[in-house]
C-alpha cells in the first residue's frame, strides 16, 4: 500500500486566542489522502472548511499540529521554501473561478508555469494539453468573460494542474454552477484524479456529489469525523 499523499496530524486552529471570543475552529483534525483519492470534505458554512483546505495546501499555519506532502513535514520549512512546496505540489481551486480577466484561458494556465520556472513554449503546449482533456480546447484564446461558467471553472481546473501538483484542493468548486452544469464539471474533476493520481480533498455543500468521491469526511464543531 502506498503511504499518503498528504497527512494532516493533530491540527488545532484558535481565532482570538486569549480572549472572551475565543474560537477553537479546528480541534485536533487528523487526515489521510492517498494518491488517486478524492475525499468530500462537509460542513455548514462558518465550520472551518475554508481554515482546513488553507493549512492544508500551505497558505496558513496551524496553532499546532502538523502538515506532511510526500511524507515530508512541512512545518519546519521557512517561507520561501513553503512558497515553493506549494507552488510545486498544490493546486486550488475555488467557487468562484478567480481567472484573471484579461488574459485568455491558455494565457491563465501559462502564467502559473512560467513562475514556476517553466520555458514558454513548454508552458503553452501543456495549457494546450490540459484544455483538450477538459473538452476546452477550442476556447483557448478566449478571455473569461467569453466563457460560459462551467467552461471558465474547467480552465480554472487546469489552471490547479498547470504545475503538476500531488494534491488538489477545492473549496466548493461547483457551489456557482447550475445543477447540469456542475454535475458535468464535476465529472472531469474526477476523470483528472483517476488519470492523474491526484490526492484530492473536495470541500462540497452537495451531498449527491460527495457520496459519489471515495470518502465523506465532516467537521463538527472543529472535530473531523468520518461519514
Amino acid at each position: 500500500m502506498s503511504d499518503p499523499m498528504l497527512s494532516l496530524t493533530g491540527i488545532e486552529k484558535v481565532y482570538n486566542r486569549d480572549t472572551p471570543g475565543q474560537i477553537n475552529v479546528l480541534r485536533g483534525v487528523t487526515l489521510n489522502l492517498m494518491p488517486g483519492e478524492a475525499v468530500a470534505l462537509v460542513a455548514p458554512s462558518g465550520a472551518g472548511k475554508s481554515t482546513l483546505l488553507h493549512i492544508a495546501g500551505l497558505l496558513d499555519q496551524p496553532d499546532s499540529g502538523e502538515v506532511r506532502i510526500g511524507g515530508e513535514a512541512m512545518h519546519h520549512l521557512g517561507d520561501r521554501r513553503r512558497t515553493a512546496a506549494r507552488r510545486a505540489d498544490v493546486g486550488f481551486v475555488y467557487q468562484f473561478h478567480h481567472l484573471l480577466p484579461e488574459f485568455s484561458a491558455e494565457e491563465n494556465i501559462v502564467l502559473p508555469q512560467l513562475a514556476n520556472g517553466v520555458p514558454r513554449g513548454e508552458a503553452r503546449d501543456r495549457a494546450r494539453a490540459l484544455l483538450d482533456t477538459v473538452g476546452v480546447a477550442s476556447r483557448a484564446d478566449h478571455r473569461p468573460a467569453a466563457l460560459s461558467g462551467g467552461e471558465q471553472q474547467r480552465v480554472a481546473f487546469c489552471r490547479a494542474l498547470a504545475n503538476t501538483p500531488r494534491i488538489l484542493l477545492a473549496d466548493e468548486p461547483t457551489g456557482n454552477l447550475d445543477p447540469e452544469t456542475s454535475d458535468r464539471v464535476f465529472a472531469v474533476l474526477m476523470d483528472l484524479v483517476r488519470q492523474t493520481g491526484l490526492a484530492a480533498l473536495i470541500a462540497t455543500h452537495n451531498m449527491e456529489l460527495a457520496a459519489r468521491m471515495d470518502r465523506v469526511v465532516r467537521l463538527d464543531g472543529g472535530v473531523l469525523v468520518e461519514g
